[in-house]
């Protein structure tokens, strides 16, 4: 595959997967309804945001494993009644996505994948 839509793939997941994160804990379906500390949720994610837009394959390497975190709480929440369980199983879609894409590029760029320049 092409690294450019692997990373303009992982570019979208991950900017979906934080805007669902914000618009969930903050308005949509709330853990509390007064609101709560999971508000800072995606906070984590965007620490990954210029690195992956840069296409820095080691900010790709260690989304791969918190992403993963993402995944299993929406797994988790999927089970919960209601507008929570639905936007839990778009999380876990989204984490398993992004998880798939970040794989493929970090190993697409990977050196040791990289063609030799030829010489003169």
């Amino acid at each position: 595959m092409n690294t450019r839509f692997l990373a303009n793939a992982s570019s979208v997941l991950l900017i979906a997967l934080i805007v669902l994160c914000v618009l969930w804990e903050g308005w949509l379906a709330p853990l509390r309804p007064e609101g709560s500390w999971m508000i800072l949720k995606p906070v984590p994610l965007l620490f990954a945001v210029f690195g992956v837009l840069k296409g820095r394959r080691y900010t790709y390497q260690w989304l791969s494993m918190l992403v993963l975190l993402y995944f299993t709480e929406g797994v988790m929440r999927a089970f919960d009644p209601g507008l929570t369980g639905i936007l839990a199983m778009i999380e876990a879609v989204l984490a398993a996505a992004l998880f798939v894409f970040v794989l493929l590029y970090a190993r697409a760029t990977a050196p040791s994948r990289q063609k030799a320049a030829p010489e003169s």
